[in-house]
Order: structure tokens, then sequence, then C-alpha cells
């Protein structure tokens, strides 16, 4: 039984179309055509060579995203029994917490001297 598929050799109609273009685009005055079909199969290569790239970053980066999405679940389930809530609290510093009320009460304070010496 045959394990790879009979169709990897096969090249798309629409890649041998654009390699051929390339091709005759590139093409030298006095090059025969034997020449530029040999051009269009090395342009025909390089395409191939490029989704196959393209496909396996695509693959990579799938696999990294799915790890990602797993991986804030994984954290949440801890065998202490620790709740998303305390992960959060960890997350964030009590030590800052008075930063934003400080930043409040100055904007307001500065609000109010700007409007009392107009």
């Amino acid at each position: 039984m045959a394990r790879y598929s009979k169709n990897k050799d096969k090249v798309s109609d629409q890649t041998k179309s654009e390699a051929m273009v390339i091709a005759k685009g590139t093409q030298k005055p006095g090059q025969t055509k034997e020449q530029t079909k040999l051009v269009a199969q090395g342009i025909q290569k390089g395409i191939e060579l490029y989704k196959k790239q393209q496909k396996a970053k695509a693959r990579e980066l799938d696999k990294q995203l799915k790890k990602a999405k797993q991986a804030p679940v994984d954290m949440n389930s801890g065998k202490d029994g620790d709740s998303a809530e305390q992960n959060r609290a960890e997350v964030a510093p009590k030590s800052w917490t008075w930063v934003p009320w400080v930043l409040l009460f100055a904007s307001w304070a500065g609000f109010g001297v700007y409007l009392t010496q107009q």
C-alpha cells in the first residue's frame, strides 16, 4: 500500500503558467525555447519550494497558537486549588495599587487650580 500521494510531483497548472510568464519576461535575445523552458522549470521549483516553506511556517504558527491557547487553561487548573482570581492578584503587586488613586487626586487638584486661576 502506498503511503504517499502520487500527486506529490505534480505541479499545478497555475504555477506552470506563472513560471512561464516570468521566464518569458526575463528572456534574453537569442535565447532558445528549450532554454526558456529550463528557466521556467527552475522558477517552478522555486515557487513550489516557497509554497512548502510557507505551509511549514503556517503549521508551526498554528501549533504555537494552540499551545498558547492551552497554556492559560493549564495554569488556572493548578494542583493547589488556585482560582483564576488568585492568579490575577499575583500579577498585580499590591504595592502599586495606590498609584491610580494618586493620579486621580492629582488630576482633580490640577483641574481645580486651573479653574480658580481663571
